[in-house]
């Protein structure tokens, strides 16, 4: 069966009504990401990194997943489909992808700050101050921080390596070490990129660009890739 790795960023949940850190409204508009997502914010005001992903967290339970996230389920019953995203939200999941890998954590789940493998999954929205592990440790969201390691990068690029066709959506590349992953894609393996700015690259070889949003542009490609396999 041939593999395809779907690598996914913000842009994907954005069509599900998922702001991203730099459009976040209100009052996120006014602090940088240093106030509100480094290890220095949280041990300066833990509070304020609880609020701001708190709210992060009560929207992702009212929205739902989109179009583009479920027709990259479709393909599971051609292929074997695993999905490297960039995202912390759930909505691969809930959509109804198996195998799925979050470079920069989940925003549902909630560790240890003392212990990095005592990690929780919240069943509600709301992690405060006092919240603790089975240690007895402050609780944290489960997320890697700007200046933070990505431990997962060492799980995705072997996925990466694997790829009969590569799928990239919802993100600009611009973000490493998840950028880096296309580095690792076999020269003769296929890439697809959807994204309605999706611009030619010479750093990109053996790519088809589809200037088209997640919700639009996957369902058309999961079709095309559909039908040259049954073919």
């Amino acid at each position: 069966m041939k593999r395809i790795v779907v690598l996914s960023g913000a842009g994907i949940s954005a069509e599900s009504g998922i702001k991203t850190f730099r459009d976040d409204d209100g009052l996120w508009r006014s602090h940088r990401f240093e106030d509100l997502a480094t290890p220095e914010a949280w041990e300066r005001n833990m509070q304020l990194v609880l609020d701001f992903y708190n709210e992060r967290r009560k929207q992702l339970f009212e929205v739902e997943p989109n179009e583009g996230h479920r027709a990259l389920v479709q393909l599971e019953s051609h292929f074997h489909v695993d999905i490297v995203t960039q995202n912390v939200d759930d909505l691969h999941e809930r959509a109804g992808s198996k195998n799925v890998l979050h470079l920069h954590g989940e925003l549902k789940k909630v560790r240890s700050t003392k212990n990095p493998d005592l990690v929780y999954t919240l069943d509600q929205w709301e992690l405060k101050k006092g919240d603790t592990c089975a240690e007895g440790a402050q609780l944290r969201p489960h997320i890697v921080w700007f200046g933070e390691a990505v431990p997962n990068i060492s799980k995705a690029i072997p996925i990466a390596r694997k790829a009969d066709i590569m799928i990239v959506v919802g993100t600009s590349l611009q973000v490493y070490p998840a950028a880096g992953l296309l580095d690792y894609v076999p020269s003769s393996s296929p890439v697809f990129l959807v994204d309605p700015k999706a611009m030619a690259s010479s750093y990109l070889t053996n790519v088809t660009y589809i200037k088209k949003t997640a919700v639009n542009g996957l369902p058309e490609l999961v079709r095309e890739l559909i039908n040259a396999h049954s073919q």
